[in-house]
């Protein structure tokens, strides 16, 4: 039967996990990830496959760290923060280019005798959107797991210091874990809303919505890259 301490602690890990899914990092790639499926209904499940990922690679790390007693060098926490940085850029650059290609132009057609222009893509079609739901779930959870390698040092720091057992470790690991799920698929309705309301303002407000999550994520991380670059030497 755990203590009355450690189930403190237990609580104050899934607080603690709650609030990492909130980090800038974290939000730039999930939303650039939901641009490409704004409905509330992705965003969930994009949330809980970002927190999977994220808690499998924790749980990993912690494994070996609790069980050998070791630490996580500096040096290497910084390299991958670095391809955390590397990442979004990828990620805000595939989304910019997926909107430069999706492919939008005038479609004429005739309705009740008269001749219509409207605005058509054949991205957007119903059959199309589920084609690639395999890629699209694992790319959330690449993209966690890729974070909880960024985030394993700083958290094994913490549980080494605060855990007894390889079991209490791994209890706290998993708790972290919950927080940082619930937390994510909360933050991605949060995300989904104004990328769901543009949609009904046009195409071009959902655009220039998506624009945006582009940038802050190419921005943020080659910030990131900069930082870590010069700071660490790595440039």
């Amino acid at each position: 039967m755990p203590d009355a301490q450690f189930i403190t602690i237990l609580s104050l890990g899934f607080v603690l996990g709650a609030r990492h899914a909130l980090d800038a990092d974290h939000i730039a790639a999930v939303s650039t990830i939901l641009s490409r499926r704004p409905t509330f209904g992705a965003s969930g499940f994009i949330g809980f496959c970002w927190g999977f990922g994220h808690t499998a690679v924790l749980l990993l790390v912690g494994l070996v760290v609790i069980a050998l007693k070791i630490t996580i060098p500096e040096a290497l926490a910084q390299v991958f923060e670095f391809g955390v940085g590397v990442m979004l850029v990828v990620l805000g650059a595939s989304l910019a280019l997926a909107i430069a290609r999706e492919g939008w132009h005038l479609h004429a057609h005739e309705h009740d005798g008269e001749r219509h222009l409207h605005l058509h893509s054949h991205q957007l079609r119903p059959d199309h959107t589920h084609r690639h739901w395999l890629r699209r779930s694992l790319q959330p959870l690449c993209v966690g797991m890729v974070h909880g390698l960024a985030g394993s040092a700083a958290l094994m720091l913490m549980v080494l210091s605060t855990v007894r057992t390889l079991w209490e470790g791994v209890a706290y690991i998993l708790v972290f874990g919950v927080g940082s799920i619930l937390g994510m698929m909360l933050l991605g309705l949060v995300i989904s809303l104004p990328l769901v309301l543009s949609a009904s303002f046009g195409r071009r407000a959902q655009m220039t919505v998506q624009g945006l999550a582009s940038l802050g994520s190419i921005g943020l991380g080659l910030a990131m890259m900069v930082r870590i670059g010069l700071g660490e030497g790595l440039f």
